[in-house]
């Protein structure tokens, strides 16, 4: 019964928009499945293929966010806007806007609780990591963090050092076989895998 009101959730909102809140809630979409709602119903200035947006992404003006291909983004806020300009206005009597664009190019991951103001593009390539605070430009092939954010390193850096670590992996065959992100046959192996591994014993519970 329960998965029957989830199907009929899912598919008003897909269909008509309508009821976002409750597909969001009850449902909890895939991060494909949430980027590809949102690119239909959200009014995002346009998005590219294979893109997930975690549903704790916080876009605050959609219209103003541009996504290439194969970009993630986890719970984290992009702005469209500075809300200060309605302070200055008021205290100045002015009539000023200040808004801008964030172009999020393909193959470009943001960590989460980071942080990308108006005006701001990223990539092709680049890694915006957690908590991060964007107030410029990130180039094309680096990582970036801090507040406010810095380049760490290049992409290849950051992938040599993956790589590396990846070889010490015992479970690396298992990754092999992954059929997808999340594998319900081997991820308590997984699991258990890292466990040891890092902590020398098996984990609680």
């Amino acid at each position: 019964m329960i998965g029957l009101i989830k199907r009929a959730i899912a598919h008003y909102a897909k269909t008509t928009g309508r009821g976002t809140s409750l597909y969001k809630k009850f449902c909890r979409p895939s991060g494909y499945e949430w980027a590809e709602h949102m690119a239909k119903w959200n009014g995002l200035h346009s998005i590219g293929k294979g893109v997930w947006i975690n549903l704790g992404c916080n876009i605050t003006d959609p219209a103003m966010l541009r996504l290439g291909d194969n970009v993630g983004l986890s719970d984290c806020t992009i702005f469209g806007h500075d809300g200060i300009v309605h302070v200055i206005n008021a205290r100045d009597g002015t009539k000023l806007d200040s808004v801008g664009g964030v172009d999020i190019r393909s193959n470009s991951f943001i960590g989460h609780g980071a942080i990308i103001m108006p005006r701001v593009t990223i990539g092709p390539d680049s890694v915006v990591a957690a908590g991060a605070v964007v107030l410029r430009d990130v180039p094309p092939g680096t990582v970036v963090g801090g507040n406010p954010a810095r380049v760490i390193c290049t992409m290849e850096t950051l992938v040599k050092n993956i790589q590396e670590r990846c070889a010490a992996y015992p479970w690396m065959d298992l990754i092999e076989q992954r059929k997808g992100v999340w594998d319900p046959e081997l991820e308590p192996k997984l699991q258990a895998m890292r466990a040891e591994y890092f902590f020398g014993e098996q984990p609680n519970g």
